[in-house]
């Protein structure tokens, strides 16, 4: 059994690497990275910390990802779609400050995405476009598993990378 330090980039030797140009979103392509998806939650921290390690023993860029909702909403009366103003500035500086409280990040190539959407389908999509060497996630609170189903359970079954699930 091979340890995280062993470990080889994605895909395993003899499968096709899939190419792709710049991200969709604007962003250039990094090189493998190991991509964690971070909300805040004491969960999500650990996550972060373990993909920080995890980036700096394989020697792989980390890209921190923050989900949110859509940013849409119909107004009751009128029926009118509504968009909310995105602040990603902001939330780009919160997580590299999140980072820097958990896990030192001397040394380490560190980016931070946000996207809007459903956290799963997005991290997922990231992971993908990306062609990440890994796809780190903290595990739900139970409570909120049961309200809202498991994002780390839907991402070991559809993301095209190996998912960690960090408690």
């Amino acid at each position: 059994m091979r340890t995280l330090d062993q470990a080889e980039s994605y895909p395993p030797p003899g499968q096709p690497e899939r190419r792709r140009g710049p991200e969709q979103h604007g962003h250039t392509r990094l090189d493998h990275p190991v991509v964690v998806g971070y909300d805040g939650s004491s969960c999500s921290r650990n996550a972060l910390a373990y993909a920080a390690g995890v980036a700096r023993r394989l020697g792989r860029p980390l890209l921190v990802v923050h989900v949110s909702s859509t940013g849409m909403y119909c107004e009751p009366l009128t029926g009118q779609v509504i968009g909310l103003p995105e602040h990603s500035g902001d939330l780009e500086q919160w997580l590299h400050a999140e980072l820097e409280q958990v896990a030192d990040p001397t040394g380490l190539d560190v980016h931070v995405r946000t996207r809007r959407g459903s956290p799963a389908r997005e991290l997922a999509a990231i992971a993908d476009e990306q062609d990440a060497d890994a796809l780190v996630i903290g595990a739900p609170s139970k409570s909120w598993r049961h309200v809202a189903g498991s994002v780390p359970s839907w991402l070991t079954r559809h993301a095209r990378c190996p998912v960690i699930v960090v408690p």
